[in-house]
């Protein structure tokens, strides 16, 4: 059926870019949906810090140089994901003579890795999540407790955007976080970005990872969201959405194939984020998945163990589902049969 459907980023080719995440697997087993109905790609893993750079004189650059060839081979813009972060980030970068490693050769570090992975791929990454997840979740903190922050303050947030800006400065460099549509964390998500745009800090955009279910947040948060991080003058990007057919708090493990219940709300949830999305399409840059179909998704298993999933647009046999279907047939003036 994904044949006799017309592309998913072609419908949305003049508003923003239609983007999966992809790994070793999918970027070969979905090859055929990729090509046809993604534009951007994102790897899931296979550039993050322990992937790329798992002791301190050696990276790996193996499967990343895979993965930028093959957005080369069929013409797809490639994402970068994540220079710094709190986690799957090498224990290495952080000791030091058996203990914590001192302010001055953190920072080192992070720019050599900076200068490393971005100067690879200049001009092949559009767009790269720079800093990943600074923000505490808790309501009375503003910076989460990490190494980095430990270490270095919150000076290392500006710093790494510096650094990857030197390295390319035609890069569109994002903050890129989760919850990024909750009031309290999205109005620290906003101040950060706004004290990093009045240092001039190169910071281009806000990433809101958008890992939403088919309850929760409301549309109303959302779009505020998006509103107050556009007023800042940056581009939004939706970086790494899927919709879980659970709650949060769900903790059930019976199901094999979600009920018609979560298909009826999925649905329903995907038609009114596209309709927000496209009312925003003058601050969006680019809408991203993290995965491609539901047979792979880091939700299988997670936060639930023994649980499956059923978060994205195609379907476990990587078949179109109903409502991407209706998402193609709304912004249509005509639409063929399918």
């Amino acid at each position: 059926m994904t044949e006799q459907i017309p592309s998913f980023y072609q419908q949305f080719e003049k508003d923003f870019k239609i983007g999966a995440a992809i790994n070793q697997r999918t970027m070969r087993s979905s090859e055929h949906v990729i090509k046809k109905h993604f534009n951007s790609l994102t790897a899931e893993n296979e550039m993050k810090f322990e992937s790329l750079h798992p002791s301190e004189n050696e990276y790996n650059f193996e499967i990343s140089d895979k993965m930028v060839a093959f957005a080369e081979e069929h013409q797809k813009a490639m994402r970068g994901h994540t220079l710094v972060w709190h986690n799957q980030t090498s224990d290495w970068i952080f000791e030091q003579n058996g203990g914590l490693v001192d302010a001055d050769t953190l920072l080192k570090r992070m720019k050599e890795h900076i200068d490393t992975v971005v100067g690879r791929y200049k001009g092949k990454i559009y767009s790269w999540d720079v800093v990943n997840e600074v923000i505490a979740d808790e309501e009375d903190k503003f910076y989460r407790d990490s190494k980095w922050y430990q270490v270095l303050g919150a000076s290392f947030i500006e710093k790494a955007f510096e650094y990857a800006h030197l390295k390319d400065p035609d890069a569109t460099l994002l903050y890129n976080d989760y919850n990024e549509s909750n009031p309290a964390k999205r109005d620290k998500i906003y101040q950060l970005v706004k004290q990093l745009k009045e240092k001039d800090v190169p910071v281009h955009g806000v990433g809101m990872q958008a890992h939403w279910n088919i309850y929760d947040p409301s549309l109303d948060n959302i779009r505020k969201a998006i509103e107050k991080y556009a007023s800042l003058g940056v581009e939004v990007q939706i970086t790494e959405m899927d919709v879980s057919m659970f709650a949060f708090d769900d903790k059930r493990t019976d199901l094999t194939e979600p009920t018609d219940e979560m298909k009826a709300l999925q649905t329903e949830r995907y038609l009114k984020f596209f309709d927000v999305f496209k009312e925003y399409k003058d601050h969006i840059g680019a809408i991203t998945f993290w995965g491609v179909a539901d047979d792979y998704t880091w939700l299988h298993d997670f936060p639930v163990k023994g649980r499956k999933n059923w978060p994205f647009l195609f379907d476990k046999n990587q078949q179109p589902k109903q409502v991407l279907q209706k998402i193609l047939q709304s912004d249509r003036s005509i639409f063929t049969n399918y």
